[in-house]
């Protein structure tokens, strides 16, 4: 009864839905970069590796040039490069994506802290380095609006980038040539191929893209989210962004709502830490949920299949 009390006065609270979006940024912006990649033909299975190498690349480059801009941009083109990197492997050497992508992440993982301990004899997180952190923006007029001021102003600027881009990205996809080559490619890269649109060109450029959304989210764990750089920071966000990305099969709208889901959890698990939940199961919950949300696609896709069968199979027997 303490815990049903616990969570309906959390929800009344306009901080928690703030920490909602808070919680959400990283994962909607990987999302997207994985629904980029996945579109086109390509699941970047890189990602949370990316998305770590970003963060430290930032913090390092911040702190040296003391300029967050400078960090901002040093980490998106991290996430750029090794973006780039998996797409050499995959389409040039022809090397299965899921271990090359594996292996990126476990490389980030180890090579990370060797750096950061080169760099500053640290090994868990860059507490000594001087590293600056992006800006919040205040939205004028909404912020004296009562609850949904306290809600919507006052978030990191890559918070409101992540939403704006998802207008884009669906923009993308919808009007643009780019994104009706990236979609034809996805779909069939022979027929594509057959009318002249560059199959691996359009690839490694959905590819890009995916790495640049990336590396913003891995700017935003440790110039906004943190303020600074640690050990496995990542938490498996890339891996949940895959789940995500394929719950949202395409749609950049419903890959909000998914992040927007995960965040939701992430920012109730923050709320219910002083409760008498136990604390493991409520680290766990954000990630279960996902979990859960992924297994009912999957069912309800498979679902839909056999009625297809079904329907295709009637069909032939009238």
């Amino acid at each position: 009864m303490d815990v049903l009390q616990d969570i309906i006065r959390t929800l009344s609270l306009p901080d928690f839905y703030f920490a909602m979006f808070r919680s959400a940024t990283p994962v909607l912006l990987t999302t997207l970069g994985a629904m980029v990649a996945s579109r086109a033909g390509t699941n970047n299975i890189a990602l949370e590796g990316t998305m770590l190498i970003s963060a430290f690349v930032g913090v390092v480059v911040s702190a040296f040039t003391q300029s967050a801009l400078i960090g901002f941009l040093g980490a998106v083109f991290a996430g750029f490069v090794v973006s780039n990197i998996l797409a050499y492997f995959v389409l040039k050497l022809n090397s299965n994506s899921v271990i090359s992508g594996i292996a990126l992440n476990t490389f980030a993982s180890g090579g990370t802290i060797f750096v950061l301990y080169l760099i500053t004899g640290e090994k868990g997180a860059s507490t000594s380095l001087p590293s600056l952190t992006l800006p919040s923006v205040t939205i004028p007029f909404v912020k004296d609006i009562p609850v949904i001021g306290q809600v919507l102003s006052g978030h990191h600027v890559l918070t409101y980038a992540g939403l704006i881009l998802v207008a884009v990205i669906w923009y993308m996809f919808k009007y643009t040539r780019l994104g009706m080559h990236i979609r034809a490619v996805g779909e069939s890269p022979d027929a594509a191929e057959s009318v002249g649109i560059p199959v691996k060109r359009v690839k490694y450029i959905a590819l890009s893209i995916s790495g640049i959304l990336t590396g913003m989210a891995g700017a935003f764990l440790s110039m906004g989210y943190v303020g600074l750089f640690s050990s496995g920071m990542t938490a498996g966000r890339g891996y949940i962004a895959l789940a995500t990305q394929a719950i949202a099969a395409g749609n950049a709208v419903v890959g909000m709502l998914a992040s927007l889901l995960f965040g939701f959890c992430q920012s109730m698990a923050n709320y219910l830490q002083s409760s008498s939940i136990p604390l493991q199961f409520i680290q766990l919950m954000p990630y279960l949920i996902i979990i859960i949300a992924y297994t009912v696609y999957c069912a309800m896709v498979e679902n839909r299949k056999k009625k297809k069968q079904m329907k295709a199979a009637a069909g032939k027997q009238t």
